[in-house]
């Protein structure tokens, strides 16, 4: 395969990715402007802002590090197109992986300090405290991010804001299911009222469950990760012995067409099949 039909299907399917993220956008726009009639709004001045999650991915930004990375190449390395193109979707797959483990370990992070969250409720609310003061003292004793959420649900409900909508509010900013169950606790007890320790004790033990059981998953897989790393590392150990031995010919193959589609090729699948595998390793509980 020519380099000049690679680089002419690679923006194909670029532009294809792009027409298909509008038209979707469109779509979205036309929906809102349906409903907007249907939505009865008292004074526009008070409609709250929409709530922004704190858990955002930034899906876009390996990809945009990849396309770069084929124009460096190719400009400034001097590498051919279907080299640079090789190299730049196996940094955007890399770099999707590395966005979705920082992801992780923040909702790691923020599900960890909600169970400590909720034992300091548990201990405040047996020892004769209220809801509110409870989650106050718990807020207090939080880090960030999870504390910046706390003392806003708190404010807001001594503010006189409904306490349904600020819980509602708390789950589409934070969108996991530890929170929703969070929320729906204190939303029910909020409501028709009675013992809320047994619940919230319940519901942070289940939260810890969960934690357990996705660092047991993540160290299982571990096993599976590192034979991957390995075989990748021996395959470019392979290619420099080979350049090493006999420069010339290893040149002369890289330079053309049939051994530059194989060694792109080669990084294409490699690229593909860590994605995979990480994919098959990461469970969602």
């Amino acid at each position: 395969m020519h380099p000049e039909l690679v680089i002419f299907l690679v923006f194909v399917a670029l532009f294809a990715g792009v027409l298909y993220a509008l038209l979707r956008r469109r779509q979205r726009v036309l929906t809102r402007e349906r409903l907007a009639p249907l939505v009865e709004v008292e004074d526009p001045d008070e409609v709250p802002p929409e709530a922004r999650p704190i858990l955002r991915r930034m899906r876009w930004l390996p990809w945009l590090i990849g396309v770069v990375a084929v124009f460096v190449m190719h400009y400034a390395v001097g590498w051919f197109w279907v080299y640079g193109l090789a190299a730049g979707l196996l940094i955007a797959l890399l770099g999707g992986q590395l966005e979705l483990a920082l992801l992780e370990r923040r909702t790691n992070r923020i599900e960890t300090q909600l169970a400590d969250s909720i034992d300091l409720m548990v201990g405040a609310l047996r020892a004769g405290a209220g809801v509110l003061n409870s989650l106050d003292n718990a807020a207090q004793e939080t880090r960030m991010p999870l504390r910046e959420q706390l003392e806003e649900v708190v404010g807001r409900i001594r503010l006189g804001d409904n306490a349904q909508e600020v819980f509602q509010e708390l789950t589409e900013r934070v969108p996991l299911e530890t929170f929703m169950l969070f929320s729906s606790a204190l939303s029910v007890h909020w409501e028709v009222g009675g013992s809320l320790a047994p619940t919230l004790a319940t519901v942070g033990r289940t939260i810890r469950d969960r934690i357990e059981l996705t660092r047991r998953l993540r160290s299982m897989s571990a096993q599976s990760r590192m034979s991957i790393l390995g075989v990748l590392f021996a395959t470019y150990a392979i290619a420099a012995i080979m350049w090493s031995n006999d420069p010339e010919r290893m040149e002369r193959f890289l330079v053309s067409d049939y051994g530059s589609a194989l060694v792109a090729g080669s990084v294409i699948l490699q690229g593909i099949g860590i994605a995979w595998t990480s994919g098959l390793a990461r469970i969602k509980l």
